[in-house]
């Protein structure tokens, strides 16, 4: 088994596009061949994907799921490039997927890029304060920071979640898997999530 270097998922990334998870695990499946993993990405309809993401998303669905016993209630926004495509199956059972994930995952941004700075530095002091009360040296800390950032992110961005109905596979990578099927670029544009007892006002 050859080893699977930082390096090379990032030679794969820059090659076709696709995410780091989803470079890591084509790599691991071609042994390490980077060619052949290109043709996996290619496959999974993925290194096409990233090529979609700029195109507009004007048309799309909003949907909503109900939790039983009617305590909690989501409602969800998901683009897509024409309305064709929002009408398929596969586009209105991912807006279903999306709102049920929402009311299980309970997440409150949609990618990294929404989250404040101020709340990623509230988040990163109070990292740094348990990483140093833990007795870690200062020379390590920054690094164990960061990896607990990446945790941070994949708790509170729908975008980063493992999605709840298949854990190995992020919300991202759902999401792309459906633009490589159905062609078209889509995207989540925004979502609430409403639960009894909980206030109104942020």
């Amino acid at each position: 088994m050859a080893e699977i270097t930082a390096q090379l998922v990032k030679q794969l990334r820059e090659r076709t596009g696709a995410g780091m998870m989803e470079c890591k695990s084509a790599l691991v499946e071609a042994n390490g061949n980077l060619d052949e993993a290109e043709v996996v990405l290619r496959k999974r309809g993925i290194a096409s994907a990233s090529k979609k993401s700029a195109r507009a998303t004007k048309q799309g669905l909003i949907g909503s799921y109900i939790h039983a016993g009617g305590q909690l209630g989501v409602l969800v926004e998901v683009n897509c490039e024409s309305d064709f495509v929002a009408r398929t199956d596969d586009f209105v059972e991912l807006v279903h997927d999306l709102a049920m994930h929402v009311a299980a995952a309970d997440p409150k941004f949609i990618r990294k890029e929404d989250v404040s700075q101020t709340a990623i530095e509230r988040e990163r002091d109070i990292q740094k304060a348990r990483v140093l009360a833990e007795g870690k040296p200062e020379a390590v800390a920054d690094k164990i920071v960061e990896g607990r950032m990446a945790k941070f992110f994949e708790e509170v961005c729908l975008l980063e979640q493992p999605f709840v109905k298949d854990p190995g596979t992020s919300v991202d990578q759902l999401v792309k898997t459906r633009i490589a099927k159905l062609g078209e670029n889509i995207t989540v544009a925004r979502f609430t999530r409403f639960k009894v007892g909980d206030s109104a006002i942020e």
